[in-house]
């Protein structure tokens, strides 16, 4: 299951990179929201990450841009966010399937949560 990572924090990027590949699932992982789009429309992953608060594009434009998009429309995004809970509800709306809050985001423990979300979408 190929999963695409959108974060542009360096460190939580190769976090979760690491966490994913040594589950065994190969990992495309951009800074951006533009080269996210391009790498979601190129490679079509299985599961898209997704950062909401991104440099240049919103998360949430770019999950609006995936959803609309036929090619990756039906790829499973899993938001992470730095945003309140209160939130998840309205991203689930916009489309995505899942929702983490980075801010309580213990990279070991919800590393393995994540991992077992991802494998059952």
């Amino acid at each position: 299951m190929t999963i695409l990572v959108i974060e542009d924090s360096r460190f939580l990027r190769s976090a979760l990179e690491k966490i994913l590949v040594k589950a065994g699932h190969p990992v495309i992982a951009v800074g951006n929201g533009q080269e996210g789009l391009r790498r979601a429309q190129e490679t079509r992953p299985d599961v898209i990450l997704l950062d909401m608060m991104l440099p240049a594009m919103e998360g949430t434009e770019v999950l609006r841009q995936l959803k609309q998009n036929p090619l990756t429309a039906p790829i499973p995004v899993i938001v992470l966010s730095s945003l309140s809970q209160r939130n998840e509800t309205k991203l689930k709306m916009a489309g995505a399937a899942a929702y983490f809050e980075k801010s309580t985001l213990n990279l070991e423990e919800d590393g393995r949560v994540l991992v077992e979300a991802i494998e059952h979408l």
